[in-house]
């Protein structure tokens, strides 16, 4: 009796709709997901073509050798994916909760804009997740599982680069300058057309220590001509950007299990005004002038207000706590003017406040998680170290 006079006292799930759902017939609908997936693969595939080739699919004339290196990305990729989505799926069936099928998500802009061919994949469970144990196995199961298939992809794709030369393949106006093209053609490039990938720690461990050449590792701005190295550098992208500790994200799943409801919405403002201080950081400069600095810092503040008010009830505390990450960016770039942040990830932010969630839903049962579960988090955590990637585009 008293634990559950314990438990009503901790747990108001009124504030978390929780809809029931009706139960579905796997062998009803499972066309639609493997229909998803297929469709999935096709534009992933147009997107790798774009990518590895800079071949438009609906005018440029595509060799089979391309249409394999483009797969070469795509199956890459959307395998890393699905052992990703699927390491939920399963460990969902573990705890013996209702789940569907992986539903993908195709996205290609017929050439019109740059895409990588999805908007990733998802699960559905239908049953309530009663207690911590089970939102931290479903939570991590899916980045772990996908992180050792990118392991595989990237160690396959690092131990078996092409010679220095295939890159007159993709670009037979560099040919000219020979092997020395890095030292020309970029410093030649127009504004805005100067584009390198970032990178993380993973793959500089496999730069430094896998590849069996060095010579052989592609110029950071020739990275996405790689198809086996492109979709392993998304693949721990996307690993790492789940595994943010915020909300319905894995992460936040972890790390609600392993700290508890009350922690983890105290310490979310901190976390979340983290996240928001390196994007929006890269809005200043310290060369910038006052009036360019002032006509864009009215907006941008209105940024801040907007994401953080499921954060806080009282308007004045929304805006002390936008005006104190904006204060703390600029007196930062003011002090140490190299500071650059990345502005993607108020993209990021925005996504994260106003559509899949800051806060975490309540377990029914409030038990922590026990030191096995707390191992492999950390381990997580180190996982997200490895996999997190600062800046994902550098533009010049």
């Amino acid at each position: 009796m008293e634990e559950n006079k314990e438990t009503k006292q901790e747990i108001d799930l009124s504030k978390f709709k929780i809809p029931e759902k009706k139960d579905e017939k796997v062998g009803m609908v499972w066309w639609k997901h493997l229909l998803l997936f297929v469709v999935t693969l096709m534009a992933t595939t147009f997107a790798g073509l774009e990518w590895v080739y800079v071949k438009r699919v609906i005018v440029d004339p595509i060799t089979l050798e391309q249409w394999l290196g483009a797969l070469s990305y795509s199956v890459s990729f959307l395998g890393i994916l699905t052992v990703h989505e699927f390491g939920h799926y399963f460990t969902a069936k573990y705890h013996k909760l209702k789940v569907t099928l992986p539903y993908f998500l195709p996205v290609w802009f017929f050439n019109l804009l740059p895409s990588i061919g999805t908007f990733g994949a998802f699960i559905k469970i239908k049953s309530m997740i009663k207690s911590r144990n089970a939102f931290f196995d479903v939570g991590v199961s899916g980045p772990l599982a996908g992180f050792v298939a990118a392991l595989f992809v990237l160690f396959y794709g690092f131990t078996h680069l092409p010679p220095q030369e295939y890159i007159f393949q993709i670009h037979p106006e560099y040919q000219e300058y020979g092997l020395d093209y890095a030292n020309h053609v970029y410093d030649n490039l127009g504004e805005g057309e100067d584009m390198m990938f970032g990178t993380n720690l993973l793959f500089e461990f496999f730069k430094n220590f896998v590849a069996p050449d060095p010579s052989l590792v592609p110029n950071p701005h020739e990275m996405m001509h790689y198809p086996y190295l492109f979709a392993g550098f998304l693949a721990c992208f996307f690993t790492a950007l789940n595994l943010l500790p915020f909300g319905q994200l894995d992460g936040g799943h972890a790390l609600y299990s392993i700290i508890g409801y009350k922690r983890f919405h105290q310490l979310l403002p901190f976390t979340f005004a983290a996240f928001l201080y390196w994007g929006g950081l890269g809005l200043f400069s310290a060369n910038d002038s006052h009036e360019y600095l002032l006509s864009y810092a009215p907006l941008y503040l209105l940024y801040l207000y907007f994401v953080s008010m499921k954060l806080f009830k009282e308007k004045v505390t929304i805006a002390l706590y936008a005006m104190g990450i904006f204060t703390a960016q600029f007196v930062t770039v003011t002090f140490y003017p190299a500071a650059t942040g990345y502005t993607g990830w108020l993209v990021f932010g925005l996504l994260l406040s106003r559509f899949i969630g800051l806060h975490h839903p309540p377990s029914l049962y409030k038990e922590g998680v026990d030191t096995k579960r707390k191992v492999v988090g950390v381990i997580t955590l180190i996982v997200f170290i490895l996999c997190f990637t600062p800046k994902l585009l550098i533009l010049n």
